[in-house]
């Protein structure tokens, strides 16, 4: 199906969702879970967290079918609140703690054109904040993602203080999320 379609389709279900018409929803539902499913399962690897993800992504659909207004596309919508929830995992600690490295660091993971540009989008951003950091704030932040380096370990490192070492953390991931919320991934 072309794009040209898939999209007309995808406006034709939004104003039967508008209208609150069960059997758009099951077509959305049935169009987009399996799609949805593999760009989570292909970061989070997590069959069970995967699931939940991808159930709440439609049910926030069907809570803000009323008012929704949607200005991309319906896949692309979906895939948002999909990608949104998908940080929150991974910043919930749901989910092992190198998987956040990954990403940052622009482990290859197989998906869509729009997922990579917006990873690609993610990692440049991500490495020109931590570039633009204050060196030890930096070398911190290195020492504690890029080296999985404890705080103790990065303080007896660098002959500063654990809490010092908190604070350079803290900087940093406040800026980084900054970032992501200005990109609309509200960590």
């Amino acid at each position: 199906m072309s794009w040209q379609m898939q999209n007309a389709e995808d406006l034709a279900l939004i104003k039967l969702l508008n209208a609150g018409d069960e059997a758009a929803f099951d077509r959305v539902y049935t169009k987009y879970w399996g799609e949805l499913f593999g760009a989570a399962y292909n970061i989070l690897q997590d069959k069970g967290i995967c699931e939940d993800i991808v159930h709440d992504a439609f049910l926030q659909l069907w809570k803000n079918r009323v008012t929704i207004n949607i200005k991309t596309s319906l896949r692309a919508y979906l895939h948002a609140i999909a990608r949104y929830a998908v940080f929150k995992t991974i910043k919930a600690g749901k989910i092992r703690n190198s998987l956040f490295n990954e990403i940052e660091h622009g482990a290859h993971i197989e998906a869509s054109p729009e997922d990579l540009l917006f990873q690609k989008n993610i990692n440049e951003q991500i490495a020109g904040i931590i570039a633009s950091l204050p060196d030890k704030c930096r070398t911190v932040y290195q020492l504690s993602r890029e080296e999985q380096l404890s705080h103790k370990e990065i303080a007896s490192q660098l002959n500063i203080s654990t809490k010092t070492v908190e604070n350079h953390l803290t900087i940093a991931l406040k800026r980084l999320r900054l970032v992501m919320n200005e990109m609309g991934i509200f960590l």
